[in-house]
This record gives C-alpha cells, sequence and structure tokens, in this order.
C-alpha cells in the first residue's frame, strides 16, 4: 500500500494529465459526430478483421473434409447421371442399338503418393480389393484422364498414370473422330505425345483431344489433352504431334475409379481372340 502511494505520489503529474486526456477526448467524442463516426468505423473494421481471420482460420482446418465431401458429392452425381441415362435407354426402342458408354459407374479415391520425376511414375490411391478395385480400371479426375489401375491390394492400389512410359491410351480428335494413341516419352509431366495419326488428316494447335470409348477402360469423350505443336516431315506417313495434358498430376489428391459392368466378360473375350 505504501508503495502504491508513493507510486502516485511521484507521477502524481503525469496521472492528472492522463486523465485531463481522457476526459477531453470523451467531450471530443460527444459533441463531435464526425470524430465519433471515426472511431467507431474503425473500431468496427478491427472487430470484422479479427472475424474473417477467425473464420479464414476455421475454414482451413476443415480444407480436407469439404474437399472429401465435394469429392463424395461429385461421384455420386456421374453415378445418378449414368443411372438417368440408363432409364432413358429403357424407355426408347432402339432397334438393336445400345448405348454401350451407360455400362459404367464411379468409385472415389484419393490419391496419397505420387511421382511426376521418373520415366515410370505411379500413383498410390486409398482403394482396394474390398472397395471393389480390380486391374485394368480407369482412372479419372475433375480435369480429365489420369490412368489404369495395375495392382490392387486389400486396402490400397496403384495407379498407372499417363505419365508413365508403359502408358497407352485410346484417344480421338473432338473435331473428326479420328483415333491416335496416347504415349509419353518420359520427358516432361505436362506433355505427351499423340501416335499413328495419319498424314492426310488436318491437325492444328488448340484441337482437342478425348478418350476414343474403343476399350472397356474408358468411356468415350472424357478430356486428355490439347495439341500444342503438329509437325509432318516432307514424305511422312504419320503426324508427330505433342499434346498438353489436361490433368495436373502435382496437384492430383482425389479421383474416380471407373468400373464398368461388363468388364470381365469383355476381356475374356478379347483374350481368347488375341
Amino acid at each position: 500500500m505504501r508503495s502504491l502511494l508513493k507510486f502516485i505520489q511521484r507521477y502524481s503529474n503525469f496521472l492528472v494529465f492522463i486523465n485531463l486526456e481522457v476526459v477531453a477526448f470523451l467531450f471530443l467524442l460527444s459533441y463531435n459526430e464526425y470524430p465519433k463516426s471515426s472511431v467507431l468505423s474503425t473500431a468496427n473494421q478491427v472487430v470484422a478483421w479479427n472475424y474473417k481471420m477467425g473464420n479464414n482460420i476455421s475454414s482451413y482446418f476443415h480444407l480436407k473434409a469439404t474437399n472429401e465431401a465435394l469429392e463424395a458429392e461429385n461421384t455420386a452425381l456421374r453415378n445418378q447421371i449414368i443411372a438417368l441415362q440408363n432409364q432413358l435407354e429403357d424407355s426408347i426402342e432402339l432397334s438393336g442399338y445400345t448405348y454401350s458408354h451407360l455400362d459404367y459407374t464411379y468409385i472415389p479415391a484419393k490419391v496419397i503418393q505420387a511421382t511426376t520425376n521418373k520415366h515410370n511414375n505411379y500413383l498410390t490411391i486409398n482403394k482396394g480389393k474390398r472397395d471393389g478395385v480390380y486391374e485394368g480400371m480407369g482412372v479419372r479426375n475433375a480435369e480429365g484422364v489420369v490412368g489404369i489401375v495395375s495392382t490392387v491390394g486389400e486396402k490400397y492400389s496403384i495407379v498407372l498414370p499417363v505419365i508413365n512410359t508403359n502408358s497407352h491410351i485410346s484417344c480421338k480428335f473432338v473435331k473428326n473422330g479420328y483415333w491416335g494413341t496416347l504415349e509419353w516419352d518420359g520427358s516432361n509431366y505436362q506433355y505427351a505425345q499423340l501416335i499413328d495419326v495419319a498424314s492426310h488428316l488436318s491437325v492444328e494447335p488448340g484441337d482437342t483431344i478425348v478418350t476414343s470409348g474403343l476399350s472397356p477402360i474408358f468411356p468415350a469423350d472424357i478430356p486428355v489433352a490439347i495439341v500444342e505443336k503438329a509437325e509432318l516431315k516432307e514424305g511422312a506417313s504419320y503426324y508427330s504431334i505433342r499434346v498438353r495434358l489436361n490433368t495436373d498430376f502435382r496437384k492430383i489428391g482425389y479421383v474416380q475409379l471407373i468400373n464398368k459392368q461388363s468388364y470381365d466378360e469383355i476381356k475374356s473375350l478379347t483374350d481368347e481372340a488375341n
């Protein structure tokens, strides 16, 4: 108590000055609207900033759950589209024609490991046999084609992505329907090559490449790439075509496995024919 009294006595002039300043400031706010509104506005901005920062931090920690929910919703929507198309098919007399691309459903999965700097890159996903995954399943994401399941475990699977030198995917041009084969030369994860495109065709930068639907792995018309450069050497029978892949493999997080209901039957018939 004695120390407090000594402190007050020692700094009494300064304390009186501070009190007078506070009183003057309060009088200023009470009788002048502009300073009053300015102070209130500044205080509101500070409070709003604090709320915004708190909301951003909260959103960040819930981002993973949000992404998983969105991926599950996208997969459900794709499956609903397939179901609706099947209902439409059943309601129309097709005169022997069937929509083979309606024989697909989708299984969501998350990429838990990936490489992009090797000749034989791979992806590891968190779905396996217990989830209905089998070797040969096509894999896509929101951007386009990702690859093909090559190895299946009980809980996890390995995907052979487009950026693997052993990858070969049948594609076609949107503008004319002509086919080609997508391959990767092992150099840049953003680009690949489209081979077996005959010289009599018109190929230009900007042409869109999609899946051809000529195998049971991928349905037709899934986005694959955009033509970056097309060269035709004198006397050559085929183009040399460089394409930019739709899928960014260094940002890939969630994928969808393409489950073709009749895959086993088609593969068995194909194996017998070979």
